[in-house]
């Protein structure tokens, strides 16, 4: 009987201690980016800068604003992420497949975009603006009709590309993949600058001093929505996430965004 008792015991004690061992454990967030898209995301060799290790990189580690922004969110969801390099191109399928959770690459909420997946409410607002060389022909523009007769891109499947068409006699040449693409053309000579939005166009130019950007007061730049400039989480359609997102990111203050922004504008110079 003694021992039956003790087996008993023994039985509920591993059941006690699996149980807690398993709440130890958190729900994990996959969260897409291309790790490439500095101050938003990049990817770095080490963990300096709060920088976490990319899953399906494993010598390479995700540091920027996605990645501060996401690390909040989770610890406010009482969550762990996990992040997935992933192409720009195959951010939206990984959503759609059921390999990604969320998105939070500097995406913006396009209508076209909001037709297969579905956003968050911003997590950062921005304007557009043309990065161009220091030295070069366009350095002292100030509108948009300035830049007739340039060859100007932008980042393949994005607003930055298709708002070049409000440029009067602009050469617009072909998109480009990623922004390291088109600073090199453009540092190279084969584009006289590129669309983007202002927090990359403060990293780019800290880190390349040969260029700088151009802004626009509202009458002289480009015409677009506020949802193809801001930037959102992405996730799945009618998923249970988004008001939980949303109530994360309302706790987040505007200060501190701006504080987050700023830090790894400086880290990207570093």
């Amino acid at each position: 009987m003694k021992k039956i008792i003790v087996l008993v015991l023994s039985l509920v004690l591993v059941s006690v201690l699996f149980t807690g061992c398993a709440g130890l454990s958190k729900e994990k967030l996959r969260v897409g980016m291309e790790c490439d898209y500095s101050p938003f995301n990049w990817t770095q060799t080490d963990k300096s800068n709060q920088a976490i290790q990319i899953s399906n990189d494993s010598t390479g580690y995700a540091g920027g604003y996605d990645v501060q922004m996401a690390k909040k969110i989770a610890d406010l969801l009482g969550m762990e992420i996990e992040i997935v390099k992933t192409d720009w191109d195959g951010l939206i399928p990984g959503i759609t497949s059921g390999k990604l959770d969320l998105i939070i690459a500097g995406m913006s909420p396009t209508d076209e975009r909001k037709e297969v997946i579905d956003f968050s409410n911003y997590y950062y607002e921005s304007d557009l603006v043309i990065i161009v060389k220091k030295d070069g022909p366009y350095a002292n523009a100030d509108k948009i009709a300035d830049f007739a007769g340039a060859k100007i891109t932008g980042q393949l499947n994005t607003t930055h590309y298709t708002v070049i068409d409000q440029i009067a006699g602009v050469e617009k040449t072909e998109a480009l993949p990623d922004f390291s693409s088109m600073t090199n053309s453009l540092k190279s000579g084969f584009i006289d600058g590129y669309v983007s939005e202002r927090p990359h166009a403060l990293a780019a130019t800290r880190v390349h001093t040969d260029l700088t950007f151009i802004g626009f007061d509202p009458d002289k730049g480009f015409a677009y929505d506020v949802n193809e400039s801001n930037i959102s989480i992405g996730m799945q359609k009618n998923s249970d996430l988004l008001p939980k997102i949303n109530d994360a990111l309302a706790k987040i203050s505007k200060d501190d965004r701006a504080k987050m922004m700023d830090d790894a504008i400086a880290q990207s110079a570093e």
